[in-house]
């Protein structure tokens, strides 16, 4: 099955070191957007990259520690998504956050496949 409709894209940047309360930031804020239903969340590592800092982190062979940059994006509702937005102020966030309205198309499979599904084409 296929819909349609608008919806509005949260995106997320902060670094592969950001802490909150002794774990990772990305983490704190995945796990919140699920409690808080909302659609989905991914996070997506970055393998070079800057910020207000002007300091590029990237993947280097001689690097221990590479703090890379890290993508967390969220697309729900509207509504939803400015519902979510103080719960990111409790995370004193050091990056940027970006919302940009998007049109979505969602596929769903069928709910009800007989066992045996594949055979009845």
């Amino acid at each position: 099955m296929k819909t349609q409709g608008l919806a509005l894209r949260l995106s997320i940047f902060v670094g592969e070191g950001d802490i909150w309360h002794h774990k990772p930031l990305y983490t704190e804020i995945v796990h919140r957007a699920h409690k808080a239903g909302l659609a989905g969340a991914s996070v997506i590592r970055g393998i070079e990259g800057y910020g207000a800092t002007s300091r590029i982190h990237t993947t280097h062979l001689f690097r221990l520690s590479e703090d890379l940059p890290l993508l967390i994006l969220i697309v729900d509702e509207e509504r939803r998504i400015r519902e979510f937005l103080p719960q990111l102020d409790e995370l004193d966030i050091s990056g940027l956050v970006a919302l940009d309205a998007v049109d979505t198309i969602r596929y769903t499979a069928p709910e009800h496949r007989p066992a045996h599904w594949w055979s009845a084409r």
